[in-house]
């Protein structure tokens, strides 16, 4: 750490989230000294906006991280499974937005209002879980911690912002062809998204199971420390350009008491609780905020130990960008941002 503050790369900078990183760098009680945007070829000669100055995008080599502190990477899976190490090995620490190392046994995957002590003893790489994980998983460990979590069965409406900018344009070109009579096309996407949804986010594998599906099944069992914890997952594609929406229906090892239940998630830090004649958030409401709202809470009619509950959130702020952060900040606060090697 340099003495006057920290040198910070942000791989990726130019895409969607990584923007919104830079923005929240901004906001945050990291004590930037320098920014290091990287990017592409394609972004080469373009300029971030960074705390009043105008910051040119480097193109992303293998030498870049010389120097740097603290790394962001949310340029896709590839780019991290190759720069990552890279970057660690020059003494950088990584906090990676992809999905590359998130289920490897000695990377913390992590949510600072869940699970921050798992940052203990980092060996200079950090996940950032799934997007989606991140805004149910922050709604159900309130709950956990009073009632003992057992099943969670889960529905979630993806914006297109979570496949990234070029899938934003898309849906915007969609859009437009579409209200102009001309057949749209589909690239970032399987089928055409605008006035549409599709069930499908990620690869199938051979059980049915999308890849999205997989992450939202996998990544709560590590992150809330429950291996056995069952989890049944359908994710689909809507054509909101900003924030994701999770319908959840969670059974407890407990009775649940549904006042305890409101006490718990209003008390709960990075949630707010959606109540009485207002009872739920949209999209449109939370777009460029960074809690988890939680709404239309409300008993199983079939079970007394369940659950249903609606959970909405942005997900380029904490669902990535945010929470990115937030895992830099508590390696700062805990004096842990520098890593010993083996």
């Amino acid at each position: 750490m340099k003495q006057h503050g920290l040198v910070v790369a942000v791989v990726g900078a130019t895409g969607a989230v990584g923007r919104e990183m830079v923005s929240i760098l901004e906001e945050s009680s990291l004590n930037v000294a320098e920014l290091i945007p990287l990017a592409s070829e394609r972004s080469r000669g373009e300029h971030i906006e960074f705390k009043g100055e105008s910051v040119e995008v480097e193109v992303l080599e293998e030498d870049s991280f010389a120097g740097v502190d603290l790394a962001l990477f949310s340029a896709g899976g590839a780019v991290s499974k190759k720069f990552a190490p890279l970057a660690v090995a020059a003494g950088c620490t990584v906090v990676d937005n992809t999905s590359a190392f998130r289920m490897d046994p000695n990377v913390p995957l992590v949510i600072p209002e869940v699970n921050a002590e798992a940052l203990k003893g980092h060996h200079g790489l950090i996940s950032n879980p799934n997007c989606s994980t991140i805004q149910m998983v922050v709604a159900l460990e309130p709950l956990h911690r009073c009632f003992g979590l057992k099943r969670v069965v889960c529905s979630t409406y993806q914006s297109a912002s979570g496949a990234g900018q070029r899938a934003l344009d898309e849906l915007r070109d969609q859009t437009v062809d579409i209200l102009n009579f001309k057949e749209p096309k589909h690239e970032k996407f399987p089928r055409i998204l605008a006035f549409d949804i599709i069930p499908q986010i990620g690869s199938f594998y051979e059980d049915g199971i999308s890849e999205e599906e997989r992450k939202m099944i996998q990544e709560p069992r590590k992150i809330m420390g429950l291996p056995d914890l069952q989890v049944s997952a359908t994710c689909a594609r809507v054509p909101v350009f900003i924030c994701h929406a999770v319908s959840v229906n969670a059974e407890f090892e407990k009775d649940v008491d549904l006042e305890q239940a409101r006490d718990a998630l209003r008390a709960f830090p990075g949630v707010k609780l959606f109540d009485g004649e207002n009872p739920y958030a949209t999209a449109r409401d939370v777009s460029g905020e960074n809690d988890v709202y939680v709404g239309r809470l409300r008993r199983d009619p079939c079970r007394k130990n369940a659950l249903d509950f609606w959970v909405v959130a942005d997900n380029l702020r904490k669902g990535a960008a945010l929470n990115s952060v937030q895992i830099a900040e508590a390696l700062v606060q805990a004096d842990i941002l520098s890593f010993k090697r083996n």
